[in-house]
C-alpha cells in the first residue's frame, strides 16, 4: 500500500516565510515584501576579465602658455639709429668714398678729411637729427656737433646739405632714415632724397617717377661721445 504524506498547514506557512522555494529547489527566490524576483548575477565567460565600471572622465587641465622668451619687437630701431652710437656713412654704390661734412658742406671724400663720424639722433617724431663730429684724436670728447641742414641756394641750383647749429625744431634738420633691406638706408628730408650726382656730388632731389639711385650703410664706430651735443 502506498503511503500518502500529508503536509501540515504549519509547513506551508514555513515555506512562504522563507526566501528558499519549497519543493525541489528549482524555483527562483522571491522577496517577501515586494513579491518580485531577485535578479541573478550574469555569468562571466571563462578566460575573460570583467570590464571595469565606467568612471567620470578626468578633468582636462588647461593648456599652459609658452615658456620661451618673447621675440624681440620687429619695429625696434637698429642700434645705429638709437642716438647712442657713432657711425660712418658709406654710399652702397660707392666702394672707395665715405660721407664727410667737409668745409661746412656734405660731400664724399676718399681720405680722412672733415667730420666723418655721425650720430643719428631720434627727434621723437619719426625723424632724426644727424650730428657730425670730427675724429676723436682731433677733437675733444665734448665738442659741439654740426647738424645736417638742408640748404636751398635759391638760384635754381639743387638742394644740398650744410652743417649748422643743432635745432630739432627746424624742419630742414629733420631727416628720415628708412631701411631698404640688407643694411642699406634711404636718407631724405621731406620728399627730397640724398642722392649722388656725378657732376654735382651729394644733393637732395625729389624723385618723382625716377628710381632711388643712392642708398647708404651706417657703419657702427662705437659709443657716442658724451655729451653728444645739442
Amino acid at each position: 500500500m502506498v503511503k500518502v504524506k500529508w503536509v501540515t498547514p504549519v509547513a506551508v506557512l514555513a515555506c512562504l516565510g522563507t526566501l528558499v522555494a519549497c519543493g525541489d529547489g528549482a524555483g527562483e527566490p522571491t522577496d517577501a515584501a515586494s513579491g518580485t524576483g531577485t535578479p541573478s548575477a550574469t555569468a562571466t565567460p571563462s578566460g575573460t576579465t570583467p570590464a571595469a565600471p565606467a568612471t567620470s572622465p578626468a578633468t582636462t587641465a588647461p593648456p599652459s602658455g609658452p615658456t620661451g622668451k618673447p621675440s624681440a619687437t620687429t619695429g625696434a630701431a637698429a642700434p645705429v639709429l638709437s642716438g647712442k652710437r657713432e657711425v660712418t656713412i658709406v654710399r652702397v654704390q660707392s666702394t672707395e668714398s665715405g660721407v664727410s661734412m667737409d668745409g661746412g658742406t656734405l660731400v664724399e671724400v676718399d681720405d680722412d678729411s672733415g667730420r666723418q663720424l655721425f650720430v643719428p639722433t631720434p627727434t621723437g617724431a619719426g625723424t632724426y637729427l644727424i650730428k657730425s663730429y670730427g675724429k676723436r684724436d682731433n677733437h675733444p670728447a665734448s665738442d659741439d656737433p654740426a647738424c645736417w641742414q638742408v640748404l636751398n641756394p635759391g638760384d635754381g641750383g639743387p638742394l644740398t646739405v650744410e652743417g649748422a647749429v643743432c635745432d630739432a625744431r627746424k624742419r630742414t634738420q629733420q631727416f628720415t632714415i628708412a631701411s631698404k633691406g640688407k643694411g642699406a638706408y634711404a636718407i631724405s628730408n621731406s620728399s627730397a632724397f640724398l642722392q649722388f650726382s656725378p657732376s654735382r656730388g651729394l644733393i637732395l632731389e625729389e624723385l618723382g617717377d625716377a628710381p632711388l639711385r643712392s642708398t647708404f650703410r651706417l657703419v657702427d664706430n662705437g659709443p657716442a661721445r658724451t655729451p653728444a651735443g645739442g
